[in-house]
């Protein structure tokens, strides 16, 4: 095979966040309609690199992913030894709005994917006029928890070969060999606490079903896509969402599980393809 460079470019945004400066590192590629993929728990932008490779989607979206501080290549804060980290509603939406801001993206749609996905129903309650869509992968207000925190955080366990199995369940059984273990692979590198920290926000601060009657998809259309085989976020826990959301779009897809755009990338743009030629017609100008 001979060599060749991928079109992915990263950078470092400087910015201020919870009153604290912070580095935050992204990465994109492409051209068009800004299209910001949010990771799912204790990953990183990785998750996206197969959305960013793909000229059906990048010749008309520039596909931007940012690692949230503690993941990935953005460090956490200056103090970060002397604090447990535990991301909240208000933290999180907060970090999203600066970052399209910082980067002056206009109307922006933003796709995230499991957490990610969790808090695309809250910028879907409160800031709806700020996108031009919203897509919630593997989404739903809200979940029962079905794991025990308590294992990711210890000195005598190895977090990151703890949460790798745990989420080794939730890739689909036809998702390709080579991507389940780089799915895996994502988690395996988390930091210590990180998970735990971001399911803090699954566990303790993100039941919206409060918040459901508050979208409007007349001001920002919403679709919820998952995975048939994720046993997380149900295909009933994403059917009850949409059910309670007027003119919300729910997409569910077979074959997959609960890391789409990873563990069967080929699969996956099946389903997220319509989707984002659906969302180009209708951001397209009106003549």
């Amino acid at each position: 095979m001979s060599a060749s460079l991928e079109p992915i470019v990263g950078h470092y945004l400087r910015t201020t966040w919870q009153q604290r400066p912070v580095r935050i590192y992204f990465e994109e590629a492409g051209n068009g309609i800004p299209l910001v993929c949010l990771h799912t728990a204790g990953c990183d932008t990785s998750q996206f690199r197969h959305l960013m490779t793909d000229p059906a989607v990048t010749d008309r979206f520039r596909v931007i992913a940012f690692d949230l501080p503690w993941h990935g290549k953005s460090p956490p804060p200056v103090g970060w030894q002397d604090e447990d980290y535990a991301l909240s509603t208000d933290a999180y939406t907060e970090i999203i709005r600066t970052f399209c801001r910082d980067l002056e993206l206009v109307k922006p749609v933003v796709m995230g994917c499991s957490m990610g996905g969790r808090i695309v129903l809250n910028l879907a309650a409160h800031h709806a006029n700020e996108f031009a869509a919203l897509i919630g992968l593997e989404a739903a207000d809200h979940q029962t928890p079905w794991y025990d925190t308590e294992w990711l955080n210890r000195p005598d366990v190895h977090g990151g070969e703890v949460c790798a199995g745990l989420i080794s369940g939730l890739v689909a059984p036809q998702s390709p060999d080579e991507a389940r273990w780089e799915t895996l692979w994502q988690y395996l590198q988390s930091g210590p606490g990180v998970f735990k920290g971001d399911l803090h926000f699954y566990r303790a601060d993100s039941d919206y079903r409060d918040r459901t009657a508050l979208i409007d998809t007349a001001v920002c259309p919403l679709y919820l896509m998952t995975g048939e085989y994720d046993f997380s976020c149900t295909v009933e826990d994403t059917t009850r969402t949409g059910a309670a959301i007027d003119g919300a779009e729910v997409v569910i897809m077979g074959e997959l599980g609960h890391f789409p755009m990873s563990e069967n990338p080929v699969k996956f743009r099946q389903y997220i393809l319509p989707v984002l030629d659906e969302i180009e017609k209708k951001s397209a100008p009106k003549s």
